[in-house]
């Protein structure tokens, strides 16, 4: 019984293309670029701010050593 439920949250191909051809259905042809294009800015900026955040506690590491 507790394998079935470890294998439950496993995506295989045939449902990857399941999910990808539903949501080309959904959005059309000409959304998916713009879509992936907002994701794409998205995970950009994430980056960034992860990047930012780290960089005060790093100089102010630096300043202690000195």
């Amino acid at each position: 019984m507790l394998t079935n439920s470890i294998f439950l949250g496993v995506i295989g191909v045939p449902q990857g293309i399941l999910i990808l051809v539903i949501v080309l259905l959904l959005f059309g042809g000409k959304k998916i670029p713009e879509l992936m294009k907002g994701i794409g800015s998205g995970i950009k900026e994430f980056k960034k701010a992860a990047k930012e955040e780290d960089e005060p506690k790093n100089s102010a590491s630096e300043e202690e050593k000195k």
